[in-house]
């Protein structure tokens, strides 16, 4: 690891981010926020009868195997390639609903491995699952995840009911601060090519963007050579998707990649 890279995951951390994880293949230019995919698939784990989910993390399954993305990746950002889930869990004993082991474990490995591609666009391949402990008379949701962890772990979501940042919030919000690229968030100073807010505008207006995001910076990033969209999506919507459209909108001259912070959960 570089010394850029472990400054970038140091921040990350910080942030609470996690690790950002390629979204879809290396031509779709998107990435996702650990974190955002981890309470995800923690919601799905909870929704499977018998389980208490715990640590969870996501990763590439063969870092050997992992490819080459089409435009610049965020400072850190894993490669594109096949995903790996480590996931803790505790069952319960009793209740309804509640199976034999090897069935919920298989029943949890079925909604980890749907959820990851149907809701948010993740190609995991592989979901290692580890029995952390046996709960006996445990309501479910009401007790503490494997590895004394509990749901509260999993990050806080964007209220459904919150309106994207659109217009000239947008704008403000992408040009206000930040690094890398001209450190104002705008465009160009010959004035080719559209500027940050215009850009920002254009991203906000997509369907499925909850509102502009800034964790790493201004939510339009215009490097040297390429553009980076900083976003949450809107509940109802897959996260991928998303992503591919806005850099369908935004285009332009610059490789465009996108860079989902969070994922709203619930009713559109």
């Amino acid at each position: 690891m570089t010394t850029a890279e472990g400054w970038a995951t140091a921040v990350r951390s910080r942030l609470g981010l996690g690790r950002l994880l390629p979204l879809g293949g290396a031509a779709d230019g998107a990435w996702l926020a650990e974190r955002a995919a981890a309470g995800v698939l923690r919601r799905a784990a909870w929704a499977v009868p018998g389980v208490s989910p715990g640590r969870l993390r996501v990763g590439l399954a063969d870092p050997e195997a992992a490819g080459v993305p089409v435009v610049p990746p965020p400072p850190g950002a894993l490669p594109p390639g096949p995903l790996r889930i480590e996931a803790d869990f505790a069952v319960r004993l009793a209740g309804s609903g509640t199976l034999p082991l090897p069935e919920t474990a298989e029943m949890l490995r079925s909604a980890l491995l749907r959820e990851a591609e149907e809701r948010l666009g993740l190609l995991v391949t592989v979901a290692d699952l580890r029995v952390t402990a046996l709960l006996e008379n445990a309501a479910p949701g009401a007790g503490e995840g494997a590895a004394g962890e509990t749901p509260a772990e999993a990050p806080p979501t964007v209220s459904a009911g919150t309106p994207g940042t659109t217009g000239a919030t947008a704008g403000a919000e992408a040009t206000a601060g930040g690094g890398g690229g001209d450190r104002d968030g705008r465009g160009p100073a010959t004035g080719t090519g559209p500027t940050a807010a215009a850009t920002a505008a254009t991203a906000a207006a997509v369907p499925g963007v909850l509102r502009l995001t800034s964790a790493l910076g201004p939510s339009v990033h215009r490097g040297a050579d390429h553009l980076r969209i900083e976003l949450a999506t809107a509940p109802g919507h897959r996260a991928l998707d998303v992503a591919l459209a806005v850099r369908a909108a935004v285009g332009g001259t610059l490789p465009v990649s996108v860079l989902v912070t969070d994922v709203a959960t619930g009713e559109p």
